[in-house]
């Protein structure tokens, strides 16, 4: 499987070890096609407004995903859509949580991932 990610706010952020995270959810789900996602990290006023926008929900949330596509377009390229994860929500949850940021922000843009590929919270 070919992955592609376009990066958008990662800060000091080891990309390799991000996209582990995005390779181990696609993979799970069986896709071998190439892939494209977009992952960003926002501030917490971005998120807000994502989050009212799109959710129709105040404050800031963790992660959002926005889904593109499923299927393999005529070029072979999945393009699944976008990740948005909220750096300081992050950030605090890494602590309360006592783990590294990346290791909080690549199991959020796992979860978001998920989310793209249509596997939703019970």
């Amino acid at each position: 499987m070919k992955l592609k990610v376009y990066w958008q706010g990662l800060d000091g952020l080891d990309k390799k070890n991000l996209e582990k995270a995005i390779k181990k959810e696609i993979e799970a789900e069986g896709i071998k096609k190439a892939v494209e996602v977009s992952v960003s990290l926002v501030d917490e006023q971005t998120m807000t407004g994502f989050n009212q926008q799109y959710m129709g929900k105040s404050g800031a949330t963790d992660v959002l995903a926005f889904p593109l596509e499923k299927e393999v377009g005529p070029d072979e390229v999945m393009r699944l859509g976008d990740v948005v994860v909220c750096r300081p929500v992050a950030e605090r949850q890494a602590r309360t949580q006592r783990m590294g940021l990346e290791a909080e922000v690549a199991r959020l843009i796992g979860h978001g991932v998920r989310h793209l590929l249509g596997i939703h919270h019970k």
